[in-house]
């Protein structure tokens, strides 16, 4: 497995793309643009949720429904689980990080180098997001180059296109994330209520639109349960908002005054 020497931080890179067996042309685009941004890159085959066999251990159906509001999702699981491959690839390597792609990506021409500023500041984060599908504020706090900062969003943030873990990251993932009881990015976007951190590199240096359809949203209003089940859901989405508001907020204090 390639390593990447990052020499600004002097810390070591190994990149996973996700990409499911027979995405030939996915990752035909994906080898393209990697190249581009001088990345190699192992291939970690995509978990196909549809051939699962359920129940897994790995899976928690009922926390799912209550903490989710959907039935069991294929896809989702599979999803869930390439991820989850990722972070144990890292452990099992020598890399101080991982960067973890799903092969729907794009990349700024500055994207390794913005890597490698944000790596420069391995007490800010140990969960470095550089995509999103939403369009919420983050907020700044450590200048980088090429006009891009570190930055905290405060409110969820969807999306696990492109972004780096450390190995406490990595820990986390594979020891606390397993069984799966959310949809991937909602779950990992929950690093603060076991006290570990996440940042933004801002603006993104990468982005998660693509010419190629998603092959995990398609068809989930199937999944979706009557309404009257979310009055679980609801009440813990609440919670997760302002616990991660007052928790980021807290962080964000700290980063730009002390």
């Amino acid at each position: 497995i390639a390593l990447h020497f990052l020499p600004k931080s002097q810390m070591t890179l190994s990149v996973y793309l996700i990409n499911m067996d027979g995405a030939t042309d996915r990752l035909a685009a994906m080898t393209e643009k990697l190249q581009a941004a001088s990345l190699e890159y192992e291939r970690v085959p995509g978990v196909n949720g549809r051939a699962i066999t359920f129940p897994i251990k790995e899976f928690s159906e009922l926390s799912y429904k209550l903490l989710h509001g959907r039935r069991t999702t294929p896809a989702e699981v599979g999803c869930y689980l390439s991820h989850v491959d990722c972070a144990r690839r890292l452990l099992a390597g020598h890399a101080d990080l991982g960067l973890i792609l799903e092969d729907d990506v794009s990349f700024e021409p500055d994207f390794l180098n913005s890597v490698d500023c944000a790596a420069m500041h391995p007490t800010d984060w140990d969960i470095l997001r550089l995509t999103t599908v939403n369009r919420g504020r983050k907020y700044p706090f450590k200048p980088l180059e090429d006009g891009r900062s570190l930055a905290l969003a405060l409110t969820r943030e969807k999306g696990a296109g492109a972004y780096v873990i450390n190995r406490e990251a990595a820990r986390w993932i594979v020891n606390r994330l397993i069984p799966m009881r959310l949809a991937y990015d909602i779950a990992f976007d929950l690093e603060y209520l076991d006290g570990l951190k996440a940042a933004f590199v801002d603006p993104q240096p990468a982005s998660q639109y693509s010419e190629h359809e998603t092959q995990i949203q398609s068809n989930m209003q199937q999944y979706k349960l009557p309404r009257w089940r979310y009055l679980t859901v609801l009440p813990y989405r609440a919670y997760l908002e302002v616990s991660r508001f007052f928790s980021r907020g807290f962080q964000l204090l700290r980063n730009r005054f002390f």
